[in-house]
């Protein structure tokens, strides 16, 4: 039986992924501000414990990580899910709007990931599973504040992932295209009020186009939900996961752009480093 320590587990791809590990046995500490939601979506479960946690407050994950191990001994794996969307251009973005992405995306899950890895250290064992975004691995007009949150998650979980290997630890950063799940609803994605004239052509196509997506996405949140059940099984994860022919069709086309660059570049890039000695 594997322990899992879900953060935003009553709705999305926590509450899926919270289905399906109690289903195959495991046990769950499923957080959400506001744990009634949690028991409300699963019922009582002598594998389930519902808890109250705000990621953006430090001292609530490490009570939370505290409940868990107490009644279940430990944690095996980290599924930092919590995260909500900023659309919008990066001028168009105010400073609270930006602000609070970063405390839940950046911050959050940092105190969480900060709290829960003193005891996957003693037990020299854990997976730490971050969700990223196909926004992770590349920006775009209308989500640059949103995406730069993800990019700041996937630094971390490449460091991570070098950091904790030596100590048993595996990290994985989850990078989904656009599944259909409610993530360009309002509750989970916030559409900065401020909206700049200039940036019609760009970010005001990108608000249309979000608007007819909504529940039309290509990717299915079950089958995203059974992935992950089953990738926690493999021996040797990979440092991230894309999930989504939308998020491998995005990196393809950023290796081609880069390796366009590299090429274009080249010898401007390398005349920055000191001549050869000799």
């Amino acid at each position: 039986m594997k322990i899992w320590f879900i953060t935003g587990a009553s709705r999305g791809f926590g509450a899926l992924i919270t289905t399906r590990a109690l289903a195959q046995g495991d046990a769950v500490v499923a957080t959400a501000r506001n744990p009634k939601v949690i028991t409300e979506r699963f019922g009582e479960h002598p594998n389930l414990l519902p808890v109250a946690l705000d990621v953006t407050v430090d001292s609530q994950a490490t009570a939370a990580v505290k409940a868990g191990i107490e009644r279940f001994g430990r944690i095996d794996i980290l599924l930092n899910n919590a995260g909500f969307g900023l659309m919008g251009a990066v001028e168009e973005a105010t400073v609270a709007e930006i602000e609070a992405v970063y405390r839940t995306n950046v911050f959050g899950l940092l105190n969480v990931t900060r709290a829960v890895l003193p005891s996957m250290r003693r037990a020299r064992s854990g997976r730490i599973l971050n969700i990223s975004s196909i926004g992770g691995y590349r920006g775009a007009a209308g989500f640059g504040v949103y995406s730069s949150t993800k990019f700041a998650v996937e630094g971390l979980s490449e460091a991570l992932h070098d950091e904790l290997a030596p100590l048993g630890i595996h990290v994985t950063v989850v990078e989904p295209g656009y599944f259909r799940t409610d993530f360009l609803d309002s509750s989970s994605l916030s559409v900065s009020g401020n909206i700049i004239g200039d940036y019609a052509e760009t970010v005001g196509k990108v608000r249309t186009i979000a608007a007819g997506l909504s529940h039309k996405q290509p990717g299915d949140p079950q089958k995203l939900a059974e992935a992950l059940i089953a990738f926690t099984d493999a021996p040797n994860p990979p440092v991230r996961l894309p999930l989504g022919s939308d998020t491998v069709a995005a990196i393809e086309k950023k290796h081609a752009q880069d390796a366009a660059i590299l090429s274009e570049w080249r010898i401007v890039s390398g005349s920055t480093d000191f001549a050869a000695d000799g």
